[in-house]
């Protein structure tokens, strides 16, 4: 591996704590449908997936445009107010840009909802490239997504390193050819992969072992001198 320029991060439970909200606008769904709430361990095994994928599968009996209104009405109106940056994962994310590093963002969140919460973090200008479930068809762990935004910075995937709370950032990096970083407040972590999200035909499953876990936004720093 070369000397790491690049730096990749996820949104949703990697930068952003979003876990209660996320939680909700499900419930939200669940409340419309059936009255009660669903399980949240459910909920919390579909983090990192696409959510028109998550809701496919989950509400197959009723209308997926409909369904995911529910979810993103509920969602809009309360975002900004409900989410909380990780700590130490905006002065990381400011420090990187000041030393240089380029950085990019890869999510499956829309793209209005993801620069809203970078601006509520005060970080929106120190993200040279974002990477949203708009820009591809391809989808984590399909390495698409990474791919994009690694051409978009001029970078090679083996000067770079992309950092995540679920399998499917994992893969998505390793399937791009890059170093993956494992965060270990991830809540996605805890709950497992759902197998059926796995593109068909991929059966290399070390592609979901990260190559770094850290506890601490500032144990970044550690990995990226050893890479030097």
């Amino acid at each position: 591996m070369g000397r790491v320029n690049t730096v990749i991060f996820d949104f949703d439970g990697t930068i952003a704590d979003t876990n209660k909200l996320i939680i909700d606008s499900w419930q939200a769904v669940y409340r419309a449908y059936t009255g009660k709430e669903g399980d949240e361990a459910y909920i919390l095994s579909t983090f990192g997936e696409p959510l028109y994928y998550s809701m496919a599968k989950t509400f197959p009996d009723y209308d997926l445009e409909e369904t995911v209104s529910i979810y993103r009405d509920f969602q809009k109106e309360i975002f900004s107010d409900s989410i909380k940056a990780f700590p130490g994962m905006v002065n990381l994310i400011k420090d990187l840009k000041n030393k240089g590093y380029k950085t990019g963002i890869v999510t499956s969140r829309l793209r209005y909802s993801t620069y809203e919460g970078l601006s509520v973090f005060g970080i929106e200008d120190c993200i040279d490239e974002l990477v949203t479930v708009e820009d591809t068809d391809k989808h984590k762990p399909h390495p698409e997504p990474a791919l994009i935004c690694l051409q978009r910075l001029e970078s090679k995937p083996e000067e770079s390193i992309m950092v995540g709370d679920s399998f499917f950032d994992i893969g998505c990096a390793k399937n791009a050819g890059m170093k993956a970083v494992m965060v270990n407040w991830s809540q996605a972590l805890s709950s497992g992969m759902d197998s059926a999200a796995i593109p068909e035909g991929e059966e290399d499953s070390s592609i979901f072992e990260p190559d770094y876990y850290i506890e601490d936004a500032n144990d970044l720093w550690h990995i990226l001198r050893e890479d030097k």
